[in-house]
């Protein structure tokens, strides 16, 4: 008779271990499953935090000039030609070139917006997709670039830089301050050179029957090489 009080309380005990390893197990299982971590009100995962989207932005690329330029060097026609495959790249409908007018280099500007208007339709753009226009400078500050520039649609993060809270309370915590994580959005936003890959993917091309037949057949005869 006293073997059996015993042998209830051990079963008992191991009852109540099998439902608290249960227990722990569904617990790891729903924190894996939870890939939006929150401490308070502030995203713990700096993708929530600095998503990456899909918004209009503008492209731009300043070109130096001095008083005493008369033509684009190589390396300038090199850069204008890589910024209108840039534009060309996208569904943007005008390149603009802003050329400065008040300073002291405006004659210089003036004269190399030429050559830079044929270096774009050189590359393919219509001579109606180029819009010139000018911009004030100032005759005593720097010499004034001439800017190009169009407006598409771009991924993006939001600006860097944000501080909400005090470092040392998150410091204190063990968590990831605001900004963590910012930067490398933002530059993994600026490696994206066809922002609607972010929405959908694209098509695939048609198999090509003959090539495919080649390289199975190839297969083939090696392995067969091999085997003999």
């Amino acid at each position: 008779m006293t073997d059996r009080p015993a042998r209830n309380i051990a079963g008992y005990r191991g009852r109540i271990a099998g439902a608290v390893a249960l227990t722990f197990s569904a617990m790891l299982l729903a924190s894996c499953g939870n890939s939006q971590l929150t401490t308070g009100s502030i995203p713990d995962d700096y993708r929530t935090r600095h998503p990456i989207m899909l918004a209009e932005g503008q492209s731009a690329m300043d070109i130096p000039v001095s008083s005493g330029d008369v033509r684009l060097t190589p390396a300038m026609k090199d850069n204008v030609k890589g910024f209108a495959q840039r534009f060309m790249a996208t569904p943007a409908g005008v390149i603009q070139v802003q050329v400065p007018y008040g300073s002291y280099n405006a004659g210089a500007a003036q004269h190399m917006a030429g050559d830079i208007r044929r270096a774009l339709v050189s590359e393919g753009i219509k001579p109606h997709r180029i819009l010139m226009t000018t911009y004030g400078a100032s005759p005593n500050g720097d010499a004034a670039p001439i800017r190009l520039s169009f407006v598409s649609t771009k991924a993006m993060t939001g600006a860097c830089g944000e501080w909400p809270e005090d470092l040392s309370n998150d410091t204190l915590g063990n968590k990831n301050w605001y900004n963590f994580g910012c930067a490398s959005q933002n530059n993994l936003a600026a490696q994206i050179a066809n922002p609607t890959d972010l929405v959908a993917p694209r098509g695939m091309t048609p198999i090509d029957a003959t090539q495919r037949a080649n390289v199975i057949s190839t297969y083939r005869g090696e392995n067969s090489a091999e085997t003999n």
